[in-house]
């Protein structure tokens, strides 16, 4: 009969309170560290005088989201996001900018492989589970056999 104890006598060796305090600081740690990170970045991205038009004011889009080429990657800032790019026209400041975007074909694309990401791990793990159980028949059978034989 086990002890009314949920938690195992194992749990409050030293080495094992020391590897879970290093554990869950760890975990807190990058928890905090992307806070911190998050709030330098919202702070850098409100200054207005680098922000760019399309973000302050109203937009009308002229020239489709289309990919970026390797020195437009390079040298604007928009092509280093997705790898697309959209012209746009702001209205009040009569402004041509360019803002980074999601093209269609590369969403699909990335669909797709991660249907078919899904679809290995199904069978990968499909295949697991079958070998696992002939694994556990071939022990069941066995242990009777000996049971059997012990009469």
């Amino acid at each position: 009969m086990e002890g009314d104890c949920r938690i195992p006598v194992a749990c409050f060796r030293p080495r094992v309170l020391v590897l879970h305090a290093l554990f869950w600081g760890l975990v807190s740690l990058r928890v905090f560290g992307a806070a911190l990170l998050s709030e330098e970045r919202t702070s850098a991205a409100s200054k207005p005088s680098t922000a760019p038009c399309w973000m302050l004011e109203e937009f009308v889009v002229t020239v489709e989201c289309s990919q970026c080429n390797d020195f437009m990657t390079k040298s604007w800032s928009a092509c280093g996001q997705t790898g697309y790019v959209e012209k746009v026209n702001c209205t009040k400041s009569n402004k041509d900018d360019y803002m980074s975007c999601r093209s269609t074909v590369m969403e699909e694309h990335l669909f797709w492989k991660f249907e078919a990401v899904m679809l290995s791990l199904t069978v990968v793990f499909a295949l697991v589970v079958v070998a696992r159980q002939r694994s556990l028949d071939r022990l069941a059978s066995e242990k009777v056999r000996r049971q059997i034989e012990s009469i």
